[in-house]
């Protein structure tokens, strides 16, 4: 199959069953919003955040390896799944030796056991649900995401709307969708047929912990990034406070979540397409160019309408939301740009330097929520984060080409970053006619990265012609 065609049925199978999927949590937030009191939504995401700040360390870091190493063609599949299965079940149980100390926190009293619980299964779904995406099981895996949706929000509806748990019922709800995503998943694609102990390959293991350990440090760099937030919000301004800012961060998830279809998608090709450095560069490159045109065409359309979004999304005691909303809005592209550099130091296996870059978003994060915070409250927040994945970006700009040196539109990065920036500020302060401000700056973006998006798609259609004849 030819490698764009594969590229786009790949995402196509991806969006069909991420987004309705996604689609349904995000149009829950009325309910969210209406069920829980901020106080109550800011503690579930504290929880579910700290959470996710340790499932990398407990897995240290395997999900990711797993599909790296599994997706190779050259790579014995029941080995790696094998040897990936031995490394969790070890960091599990140094994670359930070493959970009482959370204990100590007293934020968590009474909710201990749900982290643990939130961590073990999340991992055990990552690693089941990332070894079926390498195997290019592209439907079950798409199939597993629906499935991991709709039993959230049925368990939601149960222990929300019916038992009225509150905070427990909201992370519970999260912990029994894994549960049962993972037994669908071990049933249906038979993994208990790749697990041999005979498959466990000591070699194997350590090229693996060599990959996915650099890659645990990463994950937590972004997962303080995005908690240093929270919590520097809630000390400084307040639990309620940080209830409206956690709201603010669900549209901005629009980009995540249509760059992340994109990007289960594009890893794939990315290491089945290693192989030919030539032919390597010229598919980063055309692939690159339409990516961004999206993304920056998509942000810009969802600032113009962040305060129409807000009302129609958000209860009202969260309706102030929207004013951070720009400001996350235009972090979330840049971030989109950083995840995609990010592939290739996944193709090359250099998991340190994403950690080294990562590093640098977060210790300038951590700066400038210090400096901000204090100062503006939690627009201060979303500019650390805006400016920080910022930082990441000008990095990994640099340091990629080294490797694969594909075009990168720099003009065009630079101008619409520009132009976005200036949106964000029109949308934001308080300026006579702000709306058509910003509207003008939309069409001037939607009109820069059109062009550049239609020129991606006229070359692709030329390549294939190429190829097919």
């Amino acid at each position: 199959m030819n490698r764009y065609k594969k590229l786009f049925s790949d995402t196509l199978i991806l969006g069909l069953g991420t987004f309705g999927s996604k689609l349904l949590v995000f149009l829950l937030m009325p309910f969210y919003t209406a069920w829980l009191s901020t106080d109550q939504y800011s503690t579930a995401e504290l929880i579910t955040s700290t959470a996710n700040l340790l499932i990398p360390l407990a897995c240290v870091g395997i999900a990711n390896g797993i599909f790296r190493f599994a997706a190779d063609r050259a790579s014995n599949k029941a080995e790696v799944f094998s040897s990936s299965i031995a490394l969790l079940l070890g960091g599990s149980c140094v994670f359930l030796i070493l959970s009482p100390l959370l204990g100590l926190i007293d934020y968590f009293d009474g909710y201990l056991w749900l982290i643990v619980l939130y961590v073990l299964l999340a991992n055990l779904q990552s690693v089941c649900a990332q070894y079926v995406r390498a195997i290019d099981r592209t439907r079950l895996f798409a199939v597993q995401g629906i499935l991991n949706t709709v039993f959230t929000v049925l368990f939601n509806l149960l222990l929300l709307w019916w038992l009225d748990l509150g905070v427990t019922g909201y992370v519970l709800s999260v912990i029994a969708g894994n549960l049962v995503t993972t037994v669908f998943l071990v049933c249906v694609a038979q993994l208990w047929r790749a697990f041999r102990f005979s498959n466990i390959k000591k070699e194997l293991i350590k090229e693996l912990l060599w990959f996915s350990l650099p890659l645990v440090p990463t994950t937590v760099c972004w997962l303080i990034t995005d908690l240093s937030d929270r919590y520097m919000v809630t000390y400084f301004c307040g639990a309620n406070e940080n209830g409206i800012y956690s709201a603010a961060y669900k549209i901005p998830t629009i980009i995540n979540l249509v760059s992340g279809i994109f990007l289960q998608a594009w890893q794939f090709s990315a290491v089945a397409e290693s192989s030919n450095e030539e032919e390597c560069k010229e598919f980063y490159s055309r692939v690159f160019r339409g990516f961004l045109s999206v993304i920056m065409i998509g942000t810009a359309g969802l600032i113009l309408f962040s305060r129409f979004l807000s009302g129609l999304l958000l209860n009202s005691a969260y309706f102030e939301a929207w004013r951070y909303m720009p400001t996350l809005l235009c972090a979330a592209a840049i971030e989109a740009v950083v995840a995609f550099l990010a592939t290739v130091y996944m193709v090359r296996k250099k998991s340190m330097h994403s950690f080294v870059t990562a590093m640098v978003g977060t210790l300038a994060n951590l700066l400038l929520n210090f400096l901000l915070i204090p100062r503006i409250g939690a627009l201060g927040a979303a500019l650390a984060t805006m400016a920080s994945y910022f930082a990441v970006m000008l990095v990994r700009l640099f340091d990629v080409r080294r490797m694969i040196p594909f075009r990168l539109c720099l003009p065009r990065l630079c101008i619409s970053s520009i132009l976005l920036t200036l949106a964000v500020v029109a949308m934001t302060c308080e300026i006579p006619g702000r709306f058509w401000w910003t509207a003008g700056l939309t069409l001037l973006i939607v009109a820069l990265n059109a062009l550049a998006l239609w020129d991606s798609l006229k070359g692709i259609l030329r390549f294939r012609r190429r190829k097919e004849f």
